[in-house]
């Protein structure tokens, strides 16, 4: 069985924790050097410590805050380390889409054919990714979003739970999109939209 820490002790953590164990991980413990309230029943190291001793072991990306999760992921490469893809066993992805190193598909999501996730991205729960859609790096769309088909979505984007996003609707990088919105046109300005961002 293959060992584990996951980055990130905090409530993104704890969904990755149980995602891990479900792909069959050994759960060893968390690097987390914010010192958390909750560390779940594992003890918190630093990235200094886990370097010291457990560089063998994978590392799980548990932070759900984009660019601080894009700035994980490049330390633990610069350090050779391995970074796990997770994959929820009750999610349907097509044979002819990708999903690319680091990123998670929690329990639900769909991801249709031809689309392309990419590195350290969130699917998260519930969420539906239609058919040849191109989600860049380090993105995350949130709980029972749908987003339709030919949709470009640029790196470190957020789309807020139980947003919409219509098909052919390019999303520029650093977009977030508030919760419950609906998107209609072309979003390509690095701000919040929350709503309807279409006028």
């Amino acid at each position: 069985m293959k060992k584990l820490f996951i980055y990130g002790a905090s409530g993104h953590g704890k969904v990755v924790y149980e995602l891990a164990k479900l792909n069959g991980y050994e759960i060893v413990g968390f690097i987390d050097d914010a010192s958390p309230k909750y560390i779940l029943a594992y003890n918190s190291i630093s990235f200094e410590n886990f370097i010291a001793s457990h560089k063998d072991c994978a590392v799980a990306l548990g932070i759900g805050v984009n660019d601080t999760r894009e700035k994980i992921y490049n330390r633990l490469l610069e350090s050779n380390i391995e970074i796990a893809t997770l994959i929820h066993p009750t999610s349907v992805i097509s044979s002819f889409s990708s999903i690319e190193n680091g990123s998670v598909v929690m329990a639900g999501a769909v991801i249709n054919p031809d689309t392309k996730i990419g590195v350290g991205s969130i699917i998260n729960t519930g969420t539906v990714v239609d058919h040849d859609c191109r989600i860049s790096d380090f993105t995350h769309i949130a709980p029972n979003s749908s987003v339709a088909g030919g949709v470009s979505i640029g790196k470190r984007s957020f789309i807020g739970i139980g947003s919409c996003v219509i098909q052919n609707i390019e999303i520029s990088s650093d977009v977030i999109v508030g919760a419950g919105s609906v998107v209609i046109k072309n979003l390509k300005e690095s701000r919040i939209y929350k709503g309807n961002p279409a006028k």
